[in-house]
């Protein structure tokens, strides 16, 4: 809407500023033509009757001439003709009181009456005493040409024209251009609103996508916090609490020699193990440099953890550390959920961990062994539990790239992730 609006309101200025120019134009060309009738009726019907005795101002001669130009000028628009000498004297005039008077010559005028064949025009001063008797037509646009007599002498022709004339040619003119640049405009309207109605829903979907997105981030922050810290109690902190039980009760009884040497034994191993898990959390919390590390060392990493849980574990990863950052930080990242799903649900003995590129698309593939599950429940399971899953399954589809899931109970699991390179 806000596009559209935006459209009409380009388009509504677009008219303005069309009929503005327009108008302009056609004004211009009236004027134009007018300075053109002007010139044609000076030389071919003023220039050549003005002899001796009509710049001397003889009545008969003045009455002939002035049969003259009733026939052949004052016609259409044009409504007033004066005729001056280089005094300022108005010699004819088809308003005859006016004949005879004498008034000071402006700048223009007298310049038009020196350059002999040159005209200008101008929007008539009706204030002027000379241009008293045209003050009925309210707006005259007034236009003057330099002739001579057939004695040589100079002279100034006049020619007064309706304004309205002038106007309604440009409105003509804005009448004629108007329907095809407003058409023009009005198809190019109607042709963008579909487009812009298409770029708004999809950025309205990719917009829902975000959201999606951010509440499956969110999610499945939720869940990862919850999985730490379960593990630590149910892990950590219960092997520690169990060997300070036992490491209390030795230092209260009186252990034999074989005995002591037997718990110091137990102690070392269940520290090893419960270093080795908070080793394994801080990958979770805080994933490895693979830019400085590379990817073979963050999937060894996760691999170790598998170990340490008694699974198993092939590692193929050719051509893994050549993969730019970023699409080495989605493979591990997907790693990442798939092994501790693997090592959470699957009771796996065996699992192939695989990175490298394949047809100019870096691939990793984790294959595990173990009880699997029905395809056809993934998304229910994955509302139970697995929204990390889902969550990179959308976070690969938001760089180009796909998760594929193949599982059969009984025969293991298979999930394959792939990223444009």
């Amino acid at each position: 809407m806000r596009f559209t609006a935006a459209g009409l309101i380009v388009l509504l200025s677009l008219a303005a500023l069309i009929a503005f120019v327009a108008r302009q134009a056609g004004i211009e060309q009236a004027t134009e033509s007018a300075r053109q009738v002007t010139y044609v009726t000076a030389r071919g019907v003023v220039e050549p009757r003005l002899d001796a005795v009509v710049i001397a101002g003889e009545p008969a001669a003045l009455t002939a001439f002035d049969q003259a130009m009733r026939k052949y000028v004052l016609q259409g628009s044009l409504v007033r003709v004066k005729l001056w000498n280089a005094d300022g004297r108005i010699v004819y005039s088809d308003e005859p009181r006016l004949i005879g008077q004498q008034f000071p010559l402006g700048p223009e005028e007298q310049e038009a009456l020196q350059r002999q064949g040159s005209s200008a025009s101008e929007v008539s001063d009706l204030s002027r005493p000379e241009n008293k008797f045209e003050i009925p037509y309210k707006k005259l646009l007034e236009v003057y040409v330099g002739v001579r007599g057939t004695n040589g002498e100079p002279m100034l022709f006049e020619a007064y024209f309706e304004y309205q004339a002038v106007t309604e040619a440009g409105q003509a003119a804005w009448r004629r251009f108007a329907p095809p640049s407003l058409g023009a405009l009005l198809v190019l309207e109607l042709v963008q609103i579909p487009f812009a109605w298409s770029l708004a829903r999809r950025v309205q979907r990719q917009q829902r996508d975000r959201e999606r997105l951010l509440q499956h981030a969110v999610d499945a922050s939720d869940a990862e916090r919850r999985r730490i810290a379960g593990e630590l109690h149910d892990g950590v902190v219960q092997e520690l609490t169990g060997l300070n039980y036992a490491l209390d009760a030795m230092r209260l009884g009186h252990p034999t020699e074989g005995q002591r040497a037997e718990l110091i034994a137990d102690s070392a191993s269940r520290l090893r193990g419960s270093i080795g898990s908070l080793r394994s959390l801080l990958v979770d919390i805080y994933p490895p440099n693979l830019a400085e590390e590379g990817l073979t060392s963050a999937l060894a990493e996760l691999a170790a953890g598998l170990e340490r849980a008694g699974i198993e574990v092939r590692l193929e990863t050719g051509g893994a550390d050549e993969l730019p950052p970023a699409v080495s930080a989605l493979l591990f990242r997907t790693a990442q959920e798939v092994v501790r799903n693997v090592a959470a649900h699957s009771g796996a003995g065996e699992v192939l961990i695989k990175a490298g590129r394949s047809d100019g698309r870096a691939v990793l593939i984790v294959d595990d062994d173990g009880r699997g599950f029905d395809e056809s429940r993934l998304g229910e399971r994955s509302s139970n539990g697995h929204l990390g899953l889902r969550s990179i399954g959308d976070l690969l589809a938001e760089s180009g790239g796909t998760l594929t899931v193949r599982a059969a109970p009984g025969q293991g699991t298979r999930v394959e992730a792939e990223v444009p390179m």
